[in-house]
């Protein structure tokens, strides 16, 4: 075939999907060259954080050489978000901006450098607003509205749920703890920053190879954002060089490469800087925190009161989900019989905030943790001691209705007490040098899908090659996490071959069965039950053509090591290629698929399904620190960790995970912090970031890391593959605590707030010698209007899951009655 005729085929048809111009017929190969040839794509941000857009005048841009075409807000007129009830972004600012980083415009070049020197050309009209800087700000001044869709002011999201009468258990207790806490947000950092390549298929048709932990979600807002069928997008996730959470939103520079692809009918991509990786941010939520603890003079706790306070950020991203893990999950850990959560998210001029490693639980995992460090020592019990005491039991049901499975907690605790030689350390090293001690726990998958429907949260789809080799195909991303291993050791385990002989292919709406996305830690438990069943439907295929062929019964076919075999008689035998081809002549071409649905949550009550997972993962952890009290430096020679896998599928992956969610708590415990600061008057007073780069904000390094212990604590769960739980995010979570409850033990200084940096030690250290209290941390939290609480009755009193009317409590403050809804 000649060349033209290859391109008639390849290339006859090239759509202007917005009706502007249409292509169609033959065109010359040096056209299709031109065509053919990839473009750059920059975006224009706006330098303020909260402005009406009055004008915006391209045409300079437009005419500036190399440049194929600009885009603006108006040619996105629907907004899109990951959640269905936080849909406020659109992919450009159509009227207004609410942060610094905001994207207002497009240009698409012939390289990059042309897109840059053609966004200058580009002049934005702005009328500068009102900027709100903090959640408190946001709650003091309602009339600076940055959202016109929301209830009240610049509250996104208010809620609050009692799980038993709070107020009564902490009246009967014998001690009540009172403390705030504040936990700074930080950013993702993975070493990729974000990219996309849009371009065309046949008829039409886009496609888009991204940087995405998620591209079922991707694959819907797309479709939303555009206008467009969903069936006629594809979009491919390609191998993440590492997300943390950073890359589950659907991002707007994604939706507008894709439209510049459509309507320029050539490939069209972006790769966004450093810095705006930053502005893209949806990093971890800044918290405030108030918690009013009961316990017993034996310090089992009695009741919780958790106040938390949310800076969003400009825009809802994962906001609602974030809020709610802000306190859901803290009754995992501990028992703890009643349980009221408050919770409040704001609004701010600043990058929105989402999901990162924990999504939302590290916050209040902090301030419980340092909380009970306090506990203990006022009631003087071994702060080891205190949590194995009170642990949560396995097969159990908590207080806000999430049922436990499996629960290694206490073995965890006893590993890492005894390998650290924590009896022989806590209170008794030298002045400058302690240990600390921390646990948590954590969700194997999310129990609901972010959009409400009844149908399976994953697919598998397996065929089987007369060459012996299988294919699995399924829509879950790797984000570096270890998934395809993951696919295909439970492929080969169950089939009896090695890894070597399956093929994965994954994350590709095109080609791929539906998988929600690489988050909330659900590939493994959610994938590989999916795959199992695939595989396990392919093997009795298998299994039923070897037995007729080898003439035995079915029940005694083994598959393994690439062999199939009857048990006992070895000259029955062939090998698992042949066993397939007598599978596909006896059953025709074989296929097989797989799904799984999560188990529904035991909660009845409105948001019961925010926080059910099929299983939770446990951990603990000590920290041992050197400190110097001169400098406030703190060293970290070595850390414990053990973590409650439920059965390691990888070993070697296993301890990687542990050991990288070790590196990222101890990044957030130390140094790692995105904050802003207003720029002076005569430089517009604008809120922008304070370290917006990789100079400036400080992430800890390879020379920075200690040693550490890893123990991998199996007891399998059986709603898990093999028994497997998660391990890529609870590791995390109590490095931050164990750090501020050493730093205490070594220099008798409490830091209520992260990161704990040398800066707040001296000063802690300043107060000590002054006799005053040793503590810096936050003095106060505002009075939030949270709304009123939905309440529960916890299992242990007899309630049934559903909502039920508070007690009413007359004038003395006192229960008077109950009565169920």
């Amino acid at each position: 075939m000649s060349t033209q005729k290859k391109f008639d085929v390849i290339g006859h048809a090239r759509r202007r999907v917005d009706g502007r111009a249409k292509v169609t017929g033959e065109l010359r190969y040096a056209d299709d060259l031109k065509l053919a040839r990839m473009l750059h794509m920059k975006l224009l941000r706006s330098p303020h954080p909260h402005a009406l857009i009055e004008a915006i005048d391209v045409a300079r841009a437009q005419g500036h050489p190399g440049v194929q075409l600009v885009l603006t807000g108006k040619d996105f007129p629907v907004p899109f978000g990951i959640m269905p009830v936080a849909q406020d972004e659109y992919p450009l600012a159509p009227e207004r901006v609410r942060y610094v980083g905001d994207p207002v415009a497009a240009v698409v070049a012939v390289d990059e450098q042309t897109a840059a020197e053609a966004l200058k050309l580009i002049v934005v009209k702005y009328q500068l607003l009102p900027t709100i800087a903090t959640p408190e700000e946001a709650l003091a001044q309602p009339q600076a509205r940055i959202h016109d869709y929301t209830d009240s002011g610049n509250i996104h999201r208010n809620q609050s749920f009692e799980f038993g009468d709070v107020e009564e258990a902490l009246e009967n207790s014998d001690h009540v703890f009172e403390d705030v806490f504040f936990f700074e947000g930080n950013t993702h950092m993975p070493m990729e920053q974000h990219a996309s390549l849009a371009a065309i298929e046949g008829e039409g048709k886009l496609m888009l190879w991204t940087s995405t932990q998620d591209p079922h979600y991707l694959h819907r807002q797309l479709a939303r954002a555009l206008q467009m069928s969903a069936a006629h997008i594809r979009v491919i996730a390609c191998d993440n060089g590492g997300g943390f959470g950073g890359k589950c939103d659907p991002a707007g520079h994604e939706i507008v490469v894709s439209k510049a692809a459509l309507l320029l009918g050539r490939p069209v991509k972006i790769c966004l800087t450093r810095e705006e990786v930053f502005y893209l941010h949806r990093g971890r939520h800044p918290v405030l925190m108030k918690f009013r603890t009961g316990v017993t003079k034996d310090g089992r706790l009695t009741g919780m009161h958790l106040q938390t306070l949310l800076d969003g950020g400009a825009y809802g991203s994962h906001g609602p989900a974030s809020t709610f893990y802000t306190g859901v999950l803290t009754p995992l850990t501990y028992e703890l019989p009643r349980f009221k959560f408050e919770a409040c998210r704001m609004f701010t001029n600043k990058p929105a905030c989402g999901p990162k490693r924990g999504h939302g639980t590290p916050q209040p995992r902090f301030g419980q943790e340092v909380q009970l460090d306090k506990i203990a020592e006022k009631l003087k019990l071994d702060p080891a001691d205190l949590r194995l005491n009170m642990v949560t039991k396995a097969n159990s049901l908590t207080a806000s209705w999430l049922k436990i499975g499996s629960n290694g907690l206490a073995e965890c605790i006893r590993q890492v007490v005894a390998g650290s030689g924590w009896k022989q350390k806590h209170g008794k090293l030298a002045q400058g040098r302690g240990v600390g001690i921390a646990c948590s726990s954590y969700m194997t998958g999310a129990g609901v899908s972010i959009y409400w429907n009844k149908m399976p949260h994953t697919g598998v789809q397996l065929t089987l090659d007369r060459s012996g080799q299988v294919t699995v195909f399924c829509g879950a991303t790797e984000v570096g996490q270890g998934s395809d291993d993951v696919l295909a050791a439970v492929v080969a385990e169950t089939l009896g071959i090695s890894t070597k002989e399956v093929r994965c292919v994954t994350g590709d709406t095109g080609i791929t069965p539906i998988d929600l996305g690489s988050y909330s830690s659900r590939v493994t438990l959610m994938m590989g039950n999916a795959a199992l069943q695939a595989a396990g439907r392919a093997r009795e295929m298998l299994v039923t053509a070897a037995a007729e062929q080898l003439e035995v019964l079915s029940e005694s076919i083994v598959l393994s090591q690439g062999r199939v075999y009857a048990a006992g008689d070895a000259a029955k035998s062939m090998s698992f290629a042949e066993a397939v081809v007598y599978a596909e002549t006896r059953f025709g071409t074989l296929a097989t698929v797989g799904s799984y649905t999560p188990p529904k949550p035991p909660g009845k009550f409105k948001a019961a399904g925010v926080g059910p997972s099929p299983a939770y993962s446990f951990s603990a952890c000590v920290v041992e620190v050197e400190v110097d009290e001169h400098t406030g430096w703190i060293t970290v020679p070595k850390i414990w960790v053990a973590h409650d896998i439920g059965r390691a599928l990888n070993p070697t992956l296993a301890h990687g995970q542990v050991i990288g969610g070790v590196y990222m708590g101890l990044g957030e415990a130390l140094m790692e912090e995105q904050v802003f600061r207003r720029l002076p008057p005569k430089l517009s007073s604008a809120l922008v970031h304070k370290i917006p780069s990789l100079l400036e904000y400080k992430s800890i390094t390879a020379l920075d890391m200690p040693e550490v212990e890893v123990y991998l604590i199996e007891d399998p769960d059986p709603n898990c593959p093999f028994g497997a739980k998660e391990v890529g995010q609870g590791p995390l979570l109590p490095v931050m605590p164990a750090v501020a409850n050493a730093v205490f033990d070594a220099v008798g200084v409490r830091i209520d707030e992260v990161p704990v940096t040398p800066e707040k030690i001296l000063r802690a250290l300043h107060l000590k010698r002054e006799g005053k209290d040793a503590r810096v941390g936050p003095d106060h939290f505002p009075d939030v209007p949270y709304v009123e609480p939905t309440f529960v009755i916890p299992p242990a009193e007899g309630g049934d899951g559903s909502e039920s009317k508070m007690a009413v409590r007359n004038a003395a403050g006192r229960p008077a009655q109950r009565a169920a809804s």
